[in-house]
C-alpha cells in the first residue's frame, strides 16, 4: 500500500471529451483555494507509507534544433532525493539534488515545457526486498501504484506488485497510443493494451504511470474505487493538474476568504476521481506555445468487469412459490429455464458435476477465497521481524463491532490464518462499555472463542471522548476531504481511532484465566479487515426496506445497484484515506471480484427477504453464511452503522446541534459541517 501523488505544471489541458468543466474560465462558482508546499504533501503521503519516500520528475519540453524546423516532443526525467533539501533555486535541472538521467542535447533551445512531479510512499506488504516508489524501467517508463493485485496479472511469491505491474506495462504494444488495437500490425496486433493490464487487475489500485515512448501519462482507480485517489483540475484559482492519495493536512485549514456564510465553498478544491482508467496524450502545442495534453477516459476491456460494474443480474422478480420453495430442492429443475441466474455456480472437475449447494455454501466458498487471497503469509512482506514476534504482533486485524459482517470475517480469518498468529478485533467507542457496538463485540468474542478456542483472541477496546478530540478532528476533517458532511467526519474520526488500535485488553493474571487485568495495547497489524460492500450486495440498509415497499423488487435491485455504482464516492475513498493514515492498508473481502459475481449470479429473493422483520430477512444469505460458520447469535443482529453503534453519532449532534431531537430535525448525517466552528 502507498500514497502516491502527481503534480504536473507547465502545460494545458484539453478536457473536452470528459464532460468536465474546466471551471477555469467561469468566474462565478466559489472555488476552494488551498496552499500547501510538496513538503506537507510528502508528509501526508509518508504517513500512509512510512517505509519509504520517492519521486522523480519528468520534464517534456517542445523542442527545435535549428529554425524553422517541426516541433519534436523530448522528455528527461531525474530521480529525487527526497531526504534531500532544495539544493540550486536558480536551475530548474538540478532540483533537490537530484540525478539527471537524460538531457537535450546542448544545440536545443527551449520552447515549452511540463514538469511532472511523481511521489510515491511505500507501506511494503508484498515481495523478498523492499522497494522504493516510484518505479522506474529502462526505458525511462514511471509507475508508482497504490493497490494489491489478487489476480489477472501474475506476481512470483518473491516479487512485489509494483514491481510485477511495471513488467506487464512496459511489455504492452508501444506504438497503440490511440488504444485502437486495428492500427496495430504484425505481433504489436497480439500484445496487449495498457488498458488491457489495468482492466484485468484483481484487487483493488490506484495508479499514476507515464509512458515516455507514447509520451502518455496515464492515472485511474479500480472498478469500485477501493483505493483513494483525489484530482485537481487546473482552474483560474491554480493551473496545477494534481493527482494524489490524500489532501495535505495543512491545506484544509488556509483561509482563503472565498468561503460562504456557512464556511464552506461551492467547488472542492479536491474532487474524488470517478473509478476508471484515464490517459493524457502531449502531442500537440497551442499558438501561444504552451503545451497540450488531450485527456481521454477510456472503457473497460474485461467483460467480466463490465457485468459487475452495470450490476447485471438477471432473475430479479421471483415467480409464484420462487420464495416459499427451497432453491435447493428447485436447482436441478430450474436449470434450464434460469441458466442465466445460476451461470458459474455449479463447479465441474473432469467432466464429473459437483454435488449442488446452497447459495450460502457457495458464497462461503468465495468469501472463504477471498479471505485466503487477503491473507496467505507468502503476499505479506515478512522483512526482518523474528518468528516469535510475528506470531506474538500478527499480521491481520479487523475492524470489529460484533456485528454480522465482522463476525463472518473474523470467523473466516481463524480459518485462513496459522493458529500460532493472534488476532486484533479493533472496537471503538464513544461511551465506554455502554456503546452498543463495544457490548456486542464482547458477546462477539465470546461466540468466536466458543468455535475458535484455540486462537488468541484480543478485544483492543480504543475509548474517545469527542470532546478532548480538537486536533485529531482537525486532522480527520482534512483526511476526509472532499467529505464535508458531519456524518462522514464522524464515521471518519471513529475509522481513524479504530484503525490506529491503541486501546486497551484484558490480559490474564493467573493460570487458570479466571482474573484479568486492564492493560495499554496497541495493535501492530499492518493488514485490517474490513466489512465495507456487504450491506450494499445484500440489502443491510433501512433505504432498501423503504424502495422494497415503495416499488418492489425491481426498486430494490436498483437502490442496491446504485449503491455499489456509488460506493467509490461515498464511502471507500474516506475510508481508504482515514485507516491508511494510520499506515495500515485496509483490505474489503466483499468486495473481491469474485464475491461480487457470485452474489450477482444467485436470484435477488436468495440474497435478501424484506418481507420478514429486520434481523431476519435483510442480508439473508450472509444470516445463513453466519450460521453455516457456528455463528447462531451472530447471525440474528440487525444492521447497526458505526457512527451509531460507536455512539460518536450521538456526541456530535448535542455538540454541534444541542440534542439529538435538534439534529435529527435538521437532518444533521447530510448537513454540511463549517470546518471552523466544528473545531470549537
Amino acid at each position: 500500500m502507498c500514497g502516491i501523488a502527481l503534480v504536473v505544471s507547465g502545460c494545458r489541458l484539453d478536457l473536452s471529451s470528459l464532460h468536465v468543466d474546466a471551471r477555469a474560465s467561469s468566474p462565478h462558482p466559489v472555488h476552494e483555494d488551498l496552499e500547501f508546499s510538496i513538503d506537507d504533501l510528502k508528509a501526508a503521503l509518508r504517513r500512509r507509507g512510512p517505509d519509504s519516500l520517492g519521486g522523480v520528475k519528468v520534464f517534456i519540453s517542445s523542442i527545435c534544433s535549428n529554425p524553422g524546423e517541426v516541433q519534436q516532443f523530448e522528455c528527461f526525467v531525474e530521480r529525487v532525493d527526497c531526504g534531500v533539501a532544495f539544493q540550486n533555486q536558480n536551475d530548474q535541472h538540478e532540483m533537490e539534488n537530484g540525478r539527471i538521467l537524460h538531457s537535450h542535447d546542448s544545440c536545443s533551445s527551449l520552447i515549452s515545457g511540463a514538469q511532472f512531479y511523481f511521489l510515491g510512499a511505500t507501506l511494503q506488504l508484498r515481495g523478498l526486498n523492499p522497494i522504493v516508489q516510484p518505479l522506474m524501467d529502462a526505458s525511462r517508463n514511471v509507475l508508482v501504484y497504490n493497490g494489491e493485485i489478487f489476480g489477472g496479472i501474475h506476481v512470483e511469491y518473491h516479487q512485489n506488485d509494483a514491481e510485477a505491474l511495471m513488467q506487464a506495462l512496459g511489455n504492452c504494444c508501444a506504438s497503440n497510443v490511440s488504444l485502437d488495437t486495428s492500427t496495430c500490425v504484425g505481433e504489436c496486433k497480439r500484445e496487449s493494451t495498457i488498458v488491457d493490464v489495468l482492466s484485468n487487475i484483481q484487487g483493488p489500485w490506484a495508479i499514476i504511470y507515464f509512458a515516455d515512448s507514447a509520451k502518455t501519462l496515464w492515472f485511474g482507480r479500480d472498478a469500485f474505487g477501493r483505493r483513494s485517489l483525489l484530482v485537481h483540475w487546473p482552474t483560474v484559482e491554480d493551473s496545477r493538474f494534481l493527482l494524489s492519495s490524500v489532501s495535505p493536512a495543512s491545506s484544509m485549514f488556509h483561509d482563503s476568504g472565498h468561503d460562504n456564510d456557512n464556511g464552506t465553498c461551492e467547488v472542492s478544491f479536491w474532487e474524488e476521481l470517478p473509478c476508471g482508467i484515464y490517459s493524457i496524450s502531449f502531442d500537440a502545442r497551442s499558438t501561444d506555445g504552451c503545451l497540450v495534453g488531450e485527456v481521454k477516459r477510456h472503457e473497460w476491456t474485461n467483460e467480466s468487469l463490465k457485468e459487475l460494474v452495470e450490476w447485471k443480474r438477471t432473475c430479479i422478480v421471483p415467480k409464484p412459490g420462487d420464495i416459499s420453495s427451497s432453491y435447493h430442492e428447485d436447482l436441478l429443475s430450474q436449470h434450464e429455464s434460469n441458466s442465466a441466474c445460476l451461470h458459474n455456480l455449479q463447479s465441474v472437475s473432469e467432466g464429473i458435476q459437483a454435488p449442488v449447494s446452497t447459495p450460502a455454501e457457495i458464497l462461503l466458498d468465495a468469501l472463504r477465497k477471498s479471505l485466503i487471497r487477503r491473507t496467505s503469509l507468502y503476499t505479506i512482506f515478512q522483512g526482518t521481524t523474528s518468528a516469535s514476534r510475528k506470531a506474538e504482533l500478527g499480521p491481520v486485524a479487523i475492524l470489529f463491532s460484533g456485528g454480522l459482517d465482522s463476525m463472518i470475517l473474523a470467523a473466516l480469518l481463524d480459518e485462513c490464518l496459522d493458529a500460532c498468529y493472534v488476532i486484533d478485533l479493533l472496537n471503538v467507542s464513544f461511551d465506554g462499555c455502554s456503546a452498543p457496538d463495544r457490548i456486542s463485540a464482547k458477546a462477539g468474542v465470546q461466540e468466536l472463542t466458543r468455535i475458535a478456542p484455540l486462537r488468541r483472541w484480543k478485544l483492543v477496546e480504543i475509548d474517545a471522548d469527542l470532546s478532548n478530540l480538537t486536533s485529531e478532528t482537525k486532522h480527520v476533517m482534512s483526511l476526509i476531504n472532499p467529505a464535508n458532511t458531519y456524518m462522514d467526519l464522524n464515521i471518519g474520526i471513529a475509522l481513524w481511532l479504530a484503525s490506529g488500535g491503541d486501546g486497551w485488553i484484558y490480559e490474564s493474571i493467573d493460570k487458570d484465566d479466571k482474573f484479568h487485568r486492564r492493560v495499554k495495547y496497541k495493535s501492530q497489524a499492518k493488514i485490517l479487515l474490513v466489512g465495507s460492500g456487504a450491506d450494499e450486495q445484500c440489502a443491510g440498509y433501512g433505504r432498501h426496506r423503504t424502495k422494497y415497499r415503495q416499488g418492489g423488487w425491481h426498486l430494490l435491485n436498483e437502490e442496491m445497484k446504485l449503491d455499489i455504482q456509488r460506493i467509490w464516492k461515498r464511502n471507500l475513498g474516506r475510508d481508504d484515506r482515514c485507516i491508511a493514515d494510520n499506515g495500515k492498508e485496509a483490505r474489503f473481502p466483499f468486495l473481491d471480484e469474485d464475491v461480487i459475481h457470485t452474489l450477482l449470479a444467485f436470484p435477488l429473493w436468495e440474497v435478501t427477504d424484506l418481507e420478514k422483520p429486520a434481523g431476519t430477512g435483510d442480508k439473508k444469505i450472509l444470516r445463513e453464511v453466519a450460521k453455516l460458520l457456528g455463528l447462531h447469535e451472530a447471525g440474528a443482529l440487525p444492521k447497526r452503522a458505526i457512527q451509531f453503534g460507536s455512539r460518536i453519532a450521538r456526541e456530535s449532534n448535542r455538540k454541534n446541534f444541542g440534542s439529538n431531537r435538534a439534529a435529527n430535525q435538521a437532518s444533521a448525517g447530510s448537513v454540511k459541517f463549517n470546518k471552523h466552528s466544528v473545531l470549537q
